[in-house]
């Protein structure tokens, strides 16, 4: 879905300057990502906006799903932190998180709550066209995996953001800049692993 219009003029100007596509998370309270499977160009936005519950979106590699890139490569990924929604949602309001996509290399996600990414709360973004890495293959070695949060007590690096903007687009919020000692992730942002804000809900309008 492409992030196409904006009831505020400030949330339109940024998003014209670039593409930005949205993903919910835990759509009608189902532990999934919607859509779950996409392609994004460098230089565009994939917008997280979590509507229920309490879930992350944390960078995994394809072969560990569900535990934090960190831990099996020397990327140190992205996480948006455990975002509980109904705070927010009492508000009028929905928690969002932006990463941006720097290269066109398969981006593995999954949500590090409970045994969310067991049962299948896994995506990908930029899926290899052909091979055996799909986000099936994916699903099914997540349905074998044990869950690790980043900073967990098993390990990790947490990359999680806070803040309170207005608009996910824009380099509002705040986060913990990739080591030095480690290579940039596939994506997100340039001083920080992604942006977490909130935004008015209705404000966007999206197209499929």
């Amino acid at each position: 879905m492409q992030f196409t219009t904006l009831a505020l003029s400030a949330l339109a100007s940024v998003a014209s300057a670039q593409k930005t596509w949205s993903v919910t998370v835990a759509l009608n309270g189902t532990q999934t990502f919607s859509p779950n499977n996409l392609v994004a160009q460098p230089g565009e936005m994939v917008q997280f906006q979590f509507q229920s519950g309490n879930h992350t979106v944390t960078q995994s590699t394809f072969d560990q799903p569900c535990q934090p890139i960190s831990m099996h490569s020397n990327v140190t990924g992205f996480h948006s932190g455990f975002v509980p929604a109904a705070a927010s949602a009492a508000q009028g309001m929905f928690p969002t998180y932006t990463i941006m996509i720097n290269d066109t290399k398969p981006i593995w996600l999954y949500c590090a709550q409970g045994k969310h990414c067991e049962n299948g709360m896994v995506m990908v973004i930029n899926q290899a066209a052909t091979g055996a890495k799909t986000l099936d293959a994916f699903k099914a070695l997540a349905a074998k995996a044990s869950t690790i949060a980043p900073g967990g007590a098993a390990g990790g690096t947490s990359g999680s953001t806070t803040g309170t903007g207005t608009d996910a687009s824009s380099p509002s919020g705040t986060g913990t800049a990739p080591s030095p000692s480690k290579s940039t992730a596939a994506a997100g942002m340039l001083t920080a692993p992604g942006t977490f804000a909130l935004a008015a809900a209705g404000v966007a309008a999206l197209l499929i």
